[in-house]
């Protein structure tokens, strides 16, 4: 007789969750571990993205859209978000002028800023990233003019150069929040 099937089924779930509890401590702290550095990585346009995991809200799906005339072009209009309307910005055109094509990949990533929450539309999303101490060292500074405001540095990540995006530098970027054509 197995030793689960002469415990009861309490005991059998004790130990189910000390094990689980045992297996996850590690994990947890190897991701609070300090010098380690956690976001989410996407790509607008032709660049890749990082930007810190807690700068970004959610993670949605293309929902309708109703255009808002006399906007800009990058604002594309608001979406209803389980009752809430949040505006919607193509961060490629905004960036770089540049029209995001919609595809099954396309994802909106939630940023809160003052008043209110906006969604950006990028053209896929890869997930968590984690930068650790070594990989900021060899950081690179940003050269691209378009981007040197948003991002300082571009990191090695699991073979991708990514750029070290702020979504707080975006949403107080004056242009980005006069919409208004």
């Amino acid at each position: 007789m197995s030793v689960l099937a002469a415990q009861s089924p309490f005991e059998v779930l004790a130990r189910y969750e000390r094990l689980s509890l045992a297996h996850a401590s590690g994990t947890q702290e190897r991701f609070e571990a300090p010098g380690l550095w956690r976001g989410i990585g996407y790509r607008a346009g032709n660049s890749l993205f990082v930007s810190a995991i807690d700068e970004i809200n959610e993670l949605l799906a293309v929902p309708p859209l109703t255009p808002v005339p006399g906007t800009k072009p990058w604002l594309l209009g608001v979406a209803n978000v389980r009752g809430n309307l949040m505006p919607v910005v193509d961060m490629a055109r905004f960036l770089f002028s540049e029209r995001t094509q919609h595809s099954e990949r396309a994802r909106l990533l939630v940023v809160r800023q003052g008043g209110g929450s906006v969604a950006l539309l990028v053209d896929e999303v890869f997930g968590q990233r984690t930068v650790d101490a070594e990989q900021r060292r060899g950081a690179e500074r940003e050269d691209d003019p378009r981007l040197t405001r948003f991002v300082e540095d571009r990191v090695d990540v699991d073979g991708q150069r990514l750029a070290l995006f702020s979504m707080g530098r975006l949403v107080r970027a004056p242009d980005f929040r006069q919409a208004a054509a």
